[in-house]
């Protein structure tokens, strides 16, 4: 890999001096003559080349740069290291093509929210790539973009899998004080490369339901605010324009399951803060998919999303994009838990049966691994990302959902490892009803 360690990040720029500092005007006219569509393209891009040795959500620093390092040595990229994290790991940005119209993209500025990183190594396998697949895109983009990728901003946070970094800070609410060397970096190379457009990549809940049809968000968009206004001017008005885009090519995918997310001014956050300096900023969030615990489904939606917004930008096909498109995608509207127990009969030693309602929800949403007690009650209300019906059923609580430690009394014990289970009648020994899997009394 080539590294070169500068006191600035201008290198990332070599061969751009054709470059304006200006937004949306730079970007050139579409081209004549049509060419297969980038979603296209960006399945299978998706497909042939996915980095296998990144197959899992967790991966430290070392482990990503290990299955990027033969990708980016390639001519096509420009390699350089912007910063350091807390605990000393180098930050690098990966840069590619010198066209006049600047993308910034980073991710895993927060630790724990990998799945645009995977997406971005996928996109540099395919855009290091010297066979002719799909190459008269690859050679569009480089001649009308300059790409920069940092796919891991906060290095510490991902080593240990956590949201913040090293110092406990969360990066993404840094903006403003720039305390911490992850966002100095990241206000560093935003001033060096003075991107037209950006890209904030992150990961939502999984519990997070849309406002219209009340399924799961599998994408989450926003253009942030610059101000406390929220209007459309300025840099915001070419990043909605682009966030239209992007809902069209993701409702192609996932229908139903895209959503806004709260547009509300934040003066500490990056992605607000870069609108307000000019950059066209959208913020990509990638909640989650049944049956996707890895988030391999959103990793290849992603890449999809990603390469088709960067071929509408390099085009200018944006700007022919209807905002109301955006305007009108449903909110981020409500948190669900995972599991609704409704209506049975709760045994509790020493105590006769009572009706109540359990809500549960797993320290591992994804994998739907370790359920605890979230909530009991009348929970009619509550909406749930699966139900279990109890009614006419009792509830018999295992021994590590109790807790006798005042005065000799049984207790249900709220956050306790929720392991039941579910029978025809009040005696222990009367017939056991099934539950799923990730419910049943003793999960291992």
């Amino acid at each position: 890999m080539r590294r070169a360690r500068v006191a600035t990040v201008a290198l990332l720029l070599a061969g751009c001096a054709r470059g304006t500092t200006s937004g949306a005007a730079a970007a050139p006219v579409p081209a004549a003559g049509s060419t297969e569509s980038a979603v296209t393209v960006g399945k299978r891009v998706a497909e042939r080349f996915r980095v296998a040795a990144l197959a899992s959500r967790r991966f430290t620093h070392a482990q990503l740069w290990a299955a990027l390092d033969p990708i980016v040595r390639a001519p096509a990229f420009r390699v350089t290291e912007i910063g350091r994290s807390i605990q000393g790991r180098p930050i690098r940005a990966v840069t590619y093509g010198s066209g006049p119209t600047r993308v910034l993209l980073w991710s895993q500025m927060h630790g724990d929210e990998s799945t645009a990183t995977m997406s971005l190594a996928d996109l540099m396998a395919w855009l290091g790539d010297a066979s002719d697949v799909d190459a008269a895109l690859r050679a569009r983009l480089a001649r009308e973009l300059t790409i920069v990728m940092v796919p891991m901003l906060n290095p510490d946070g991902a080593e240990v899998f956590q949201r913040e970094n090293a110092l406990g800070v969360d990066v993404n609410r840094d903006a403003a004080r720039l305390a911490t060397p992850e966002a100095r970096t990241l206000k560093a190379l935003r001033d060096s490369v003075r991107p037209q457009f950006g890209f904030n990549l992150h990961d939502q809940g999984a519990r997070i339901l849309t406002g219209r049809s009340g399924r799961q968000v599998g994408i989450a968009l926003l253009a942030p605010a610059a101000d406390e206004s929220r209007g459309y001017t300025g840099a915001r008005g070419a990043a909605r324009l682009v966030a239209s885009g992007l809902v069209t090519v993701v409702e192609g995918e996932i229908p139903g399951r895209v959503a806004k997310y709260e547009d509300d001014f934040n003066p500490r956050a990056f992605g607000d803060l870069m609108q307000r300096w000019g950059t066209s900023t959208v913020l990509i969030e990638s909640g989650a998919l049944p049956n996707d615990p890895e988030k391999q489904r959103l990793r290849a939606i992603n890449v999809v999303a990603i390469l088709s917004a960067l071929d509408a930008i390099g085009s200018g096909r944006y700007r022919a994009a209807d905002p109301l498109i955006y305007d009108r995608l449903p909110m981020n509207a409500r948190t669900a838990v995972d599991v609704l127990v409704r209506g049975a009969m709760v045994v509790l030693p020493g105590a006769p049966p009572m009706r109540a309602d359990l809500a549960l929800n797993y320290d591992e949403p994804l994998t739907r691994t370790r359920p605890r007690v979230r909530e009991v009650g009348d929970l009619s209300l509550v909406v749930a990302m699966d139900t279990v019906e109890g009614a006419g059923l009792f509830l018999h609580p295992s021994p590590a959902m109790l807790d006798d430690s005042r005065g000799g009394a049984r207790r249900l014990r709220i956050g306790a490892p929720a392991t039941f289970t579910l029978r025809r009648g009040r005696e222990a020994t009367s017939e056991a009803v099934p539950v799923p899997p990730s419910l049943s009394p003793d999960p291992s």
